[in-house]
């Protein structure tokens, strides 16, 4: 039995206050290199081992291209980091890697817009503050690239944290249920922040929701495929999409189109029951192997095409390699044997709605390696932030939604209570998080300089604009 079901909420905040006396919220702030720090490019070079070889350098050569591309890309850095900070013990199911590009706009199963945490990779559960610092740091990195001046940087870090601090003290007072099915939905948006943002930026913000609605499988189905020989097959656009037929008759990967089909099968039967039976309706046509975002190149990703009715009726999933969390090193290991079922299990708890294909599986690849991977469609109604273009304003508001968005993940998994006790009514910790974003920032420039050094004298092989 959850502890937190037995305890009063005056006792539970009474943990909060006594996690202050352990570790003062002020401490959060101080960040240092330790003397013996691994070398980031050691870790990068650690994670490749697993990763398929041709696809590692299109990994180097994304994080190369600005600060905050390396930070997106370097997860496991920050994970070595944090190990070597001071920890709360107030734990939850963390995002993991809770930047601010890992936030967007999705579509609920009853076919609502909401706003969430949308990258589950690194799920783990572990001290709340782990993605706060995540979060924190990613928007100081992002408002340097932009040029915004120090004023404006600690502005959005602190209106960020104080999102989050003033969300989970709330829900601290909500019945469990009424926080469960909250949702970021434009209602919340605009009941939240409509009175702090003027008309142009909320109707920016229902603008880019709108526009999510077209981002959808039949978008995917129309940028990634083709007809062939009569039928509907994966476009090739190497190295960036290669399907399964070109990957076979270059003998890399012969194995992989039957572990997957019957992959299929084990697959379905994490999926309630209602969804196993529409899945159930689905052909499977082809398959590709796709690469995608900027940590994730190089771990095995693929897309499988089905049909319905016809070939007007097509739905993709997208199947990704699942690897041991990067925060697993230094927390408690998963609980969870297959890596893919880690994922799915803490998007399910942290996320406030998830896609109806969400599951998991084993395959076996060419080399006889079973690995873990988690199933999803590739695009439902998806709205990313377009960071390089945001106007303050509107940066304002979307640094606070993801402090929001990531309070409830915390609250439905962790005790809110406790955390909000913990975080108390005033700045404090909101200005250490100021403190810990300037500070990582410093030294995520300093590791992105000397990735780029090893690049520049060949210590490392890069493949940019791709």
């Amino acid at each position: 039995m959850d502890p937190m079901s037995t305890e009063t909420p005056e006792e539970r905040a009474a943990h909060g206050r006594k996690a202050r006396e352990l570790v003062p919220r002020s401490k959060h702030g101080d960040w240092a290199p330790p003397a013996d720090r691994t070398d980031p490019l050691e870790i990068l070079a650690l994670q490749a081992t697993t990763r398929v070889p041709d696809l590692v350098p299109i990994r180097y050569g994304r994080m190369a291209a600005s600060p905050f591309a390396f930070y997106r890309g370097a997860a496991a850095v920050m994970a070595a980091d944090l190990a070597h900070e001071v920890h709360s013990h107030l734990d939850v199911q963390l995002c993991g890697d809770a930047h601010l590009v890992n936030f967007g706009g999705f579509a609920t199963p009853e076919r609502d817009m909401i706003f969430d945490a949308n990258d589950f990779d690194e799920t783990l559960p572990g001290p709340f503050e782990w993605d706060l610092k995540r979060l924190a740091a990613s928007i100081e990195v992002a408002a340097r690239s932009r040029g915004f001046d120090e004023a404006l940087r600690t502005k959005l870090v602190g209106l960020s944290s104080r999102g989050y601090r003033d969300a989970i003290r709330e829900f601290g007072g909500m019945r469990q249920l009424e926080v469960w099915y909250l949702r970021l939905d434009p209602a919340v948006l605009l009941n939240r922040w409509g009175s702090e943002a003027s008309s142009s930026v909320l109707a920016a913000f229902q603008k880019r929701m709108e526009k999510a609605r077209t981002k959808d499988h039949l978008r995917a189905v129309a940028r990634l495929t083709e007809m062939r020989d009569g039928r509907l097959r994966f476009r090739a656009d190497p190295p960036l999409v290669t399907p399964i037929d070109d990957l076979v008759e270059a003998g890399t990967e012969a194995q992989t189109l039957d572990s997957l089909i019957t992959a299929l099968d084990a697959y379905r039967v994490t999926l309630a029951g209602d969804r196993q039976h529409l899945l159930s309706r689905y052909t499977f046509l082809d398959l590709a192997r796709k690469v995608v975002g900027v940590g994730s190149v190089g771990t095995r990703c693929w897309v499988a095409l089905f049909v319905g009715r016809d070939e007007g009726d097509p739905l993709v999933l997208q199947v990704k390699e699942a690897e041991h969390s990067v925060a697993e090193p230094f927390l408690q290991p998963s609980a969870f044997t297959n890596m893919g079922e880690r994922v799915v299990q803490g998007q399910r708890l942290v996320q406030s709605a998830s896609d109806i294909f969400l599951g998991w599986d084993t395959l076996r690849g060419i080399d006889g390696v079973n690995r873990d991977f988690y199933f999803r469609q590739l695009w439902d109604w998806k709205a990313s932030a377009d960071i390089e273009t945001m106007e303050p304003a509107t940066f304002e508001i979307y640094a606070q939604m993801c402090g929001w968005v990531l309070a409830l993940g915390h609250a439905r998994s962790g005790d809110a209570i406790a955390i909000g006790s913990y975080l108390g009514a005033g700045p404090r910790f909101d200005e250490a998080m100021c403190r810990f974003a300037a500070a990582y920032a410093d030294q995520n420039e300093k590791d992105h300089q000397s990735l780029k050094r090893a690049i520049a004298t060949n210590k490392i092989h890069a493949i940019s604009d791709v």
